[in-house]
């Protein structure tokens, strides 16, 4: 009877685990998020925070995981960035900040040549955010970076050279967050 109880509690424990691979500050990241016809799986994630505050909790998708941020930032395949947020305090303006912020960091502060793809970007923070809000930004080589909000497609912005530069905003020299960053890679 003890084996039986044992084995149905793992089971269970087994069943109910399946499917998340990662609990960041009390979000459960999903071990695998689908990018075109391609399984993407979680290749590191954490928490994003802003003058103390947790904003949001983000994780990194890759065909098969990897360290190297440039690497990534480069790579022409199927990629992804999910983020959720965890602050009643952010607001679209102040997500809209934030965002421009880090495209100016991953540019160099050259963002005159993506400023028509970064403008139709950032409108996908243009509605009033909410605490639980999830943002998928899924890379698909061919047809671009499709952002999504709560499952629902806002946007698809065009060209490698600009997934490089919203990758970067989290993987570059000039991360938003250098401990989110190292987390995103794994480390």
């Amino acid at each position: 009877m003890f084996k039986k109880l044992l084995l149905l509690c793992s089971v269970v424990l087994i069943l109910t685990s399946a499917g998340y691979a990662k609990e960041v500050g009390g979000i459960n990241m999903p071990d695998t998020l689908a990018a075109g016809s391609d399984t993407l799986v979680l290749n590191g994630a954490g928490i994003r925070t802003k003058y103390f505050i947790k904003v949001y909790v983000s994780g990194l998708y890759l065909k098969q995981k990897g360290g190297d941020a440039n690497a990534i930032m480069n790579a022409d395949e199927p990629m992804a960035i999910k983020l959720q947020v965890i602050s009643n305090m952010i607001t679209s303006d102040k997500m809209k900040e934030t965002v421009m912020e880090g495209f100016k960091n991953s540019t160099n502060g050259n963002m005159a040549p993506y400023k028509d793809r970064i403008d139709a970007f950032v409108g996908v923070f243009k509605d009033n955010i909410k605490l639980g809000d999830v943002y998928d930004m899924i890379y698909v080589p061919g047809e671009g970076v499709k952002a999504y909000k709560n499952k629902q497609l806002k946007s698809t912005t065009k060209g490698l050279d600009f997934k490089k530069i919203l990758f970067g905003i989290w993987l570059s020299n000039k991360p938003a967050d250098n401990k989110l960053k190292a987390s995103m890679l794994g480390k």
